[in-house]
């Protein structure tokens, strides 16, 4: 079976004042999540299990990011998690402070046979 990706999904986060770039990549996979409902799991009875979510996470420094903590923000779906240079600091030099701004991309993959699913026209 080929895997297929079934949705794909976008999400901004920030830390505004203590420079934690998980914090930041955890609010944008939220934000991210709340853009998005997958009801076919009910709908056809299909296990959450099967699917594979891959999440990229972009921040200004990728190492700073703590993918188990990211990965666990995720309800359903196998998570693979990944960091890349990306995403926004802006400081603010009078208080010495940096806003951390991340973006996440959210994938999520099924196993499903070729032909297995088509759009038809609907009923009418």
């Amino acid at each position: 079976m080929t895997e297929r990706r079934i949705i794909l999904e976008m999400g901004t986060g920030n830390d505004l004042y203590g420079e934690d770039y998980t914090k930041a990549a955890c609010r944008a996979v939220q934000d991210a999540l709340h853009h998005s409902s997958l009801v076919l799991f009910t709908s056809l009875g299909i296990d959450h299990r099967e699917m594979r979510v891959q999440v990229t996470i972009a921040v200004q420094a990728p190492e700073r990011v703590d993918a188990k903590v990211v990965a666990a923000e995720l309800p359903r779906g196998r998570a693979e998690v990944s960091m890349v240079h990306g995403g926004l600091n802006v400081h603010a030099p009078d208080n010495a402070t940096t806003h951390v701004i991340a973006t996440a991309a959210i994938a999520a993959f099924l196993p499903i046979e070729d032909g297995a699913w088509r759009l038809c026209e609907p009923a009418g």
